[in-house]
């Protein structure tokens, strides 16, 4: 019985390294892309909700719930799956010229993680905005400002700054998240992982190999955004 046999094998961890880091680009995509466009579209959802707009708050609350009652993976597969479907009947019905075949899999990986991380953004940025006084909008609206300038000169700095750390721990959550993206072919850091260990028998190491990348990554990220934090909280931005 040979018990030389290593517990691990170190050499194929070495040179993983680097092949999974050449995957780290397109994680990074799925989160930044999704993270910009998530703020938008969460700020204007907050906005219908917390104005009581006819029709849109409904139709609002019911997409949050459908969001936070559903898994992320089903939402992706819906986006995958169902967007196709909703465009070719889109092209049948109306005559549009639309080929589907020519749409790159991230866009529907885009609109899965960006529908699902606004329904969340969207409940923490309502809660920000009415966090603020009420006295102090009213105090803005007598000295002549429109409602949108004071939105956007007295509302919305204090309301990013309560909801910045929430920021900076969605977009960690998405790092991770973004894993889910190669159960549709996109190729991420966790997809590139499981082509590599796939030749061989190597899969735990490379395994270890990954989650050791995103734990690395996700501490920068942390001790960026706490550092931006700090600069928010102090008046340095």
């Amino acid at each position: 019985m040979n018990n030389n046999v290593p517990f691990l094998n170190w050499g194929f961890m070495v040179r993983a390294i680097p092949e999974i880091l050449k995957a780290l680009p397109m994680t990074l995509n799925i989160a930044i892309v999704t993270m910009i466009f998530s703020l938008i579209l969460s700020f204007f959802i907050a906005l219908v909700r917390i104005n009581k707009i006819p029709v849109l708050t409904r139709l609002a609350t019911i997409y949050v719930s459908f969001i936070r009652g559903t898994p992320l993976l089903v939402q992706i597969y819906l986006a995958y799956y169902g967007l196709p479907k909703i465009l070719d009947y889109i092209h049948l019905k109306y005559g549009f010229n639309i080929d589907v075949n020519n749409i790159p899999a991230i866009i529907f990986v885009y609109v899965a993680f960006i529908l699902n991380v606004s329904g969340y953004l969207s409940e923490t940025f309502r809660a920000a905005i009415q966090s603020v006084d009420k006295g102090q909008v009213e105090a803005a609206l007598s000295i002549g400002m429109t409602k949108w300038q004071a939105m956007r000169r007295i509302v919305l700095p204090q309301a990013i700054i309560i909801t910045f750390p929430n920021f900076g721990n969605t977009f960690i959550s998405l790092i991770k998240d973004s894993s889910l993206a190669f159960t549709v072919s996109i190729v991420e850091m966790m997809g590139k992982a499981k082509i590599i260990s796939a030749s061989g028998l190597d899969i735990f190491e490379a395994y270890i190999v990954v989650a050791g990348i995103y734990w690395v990554v996700c501490i920068i990220v942390e001790k960026v955004m706490g550092i931006v934090e700090k600069k928010l909280r102090v008046g340095g931005l």
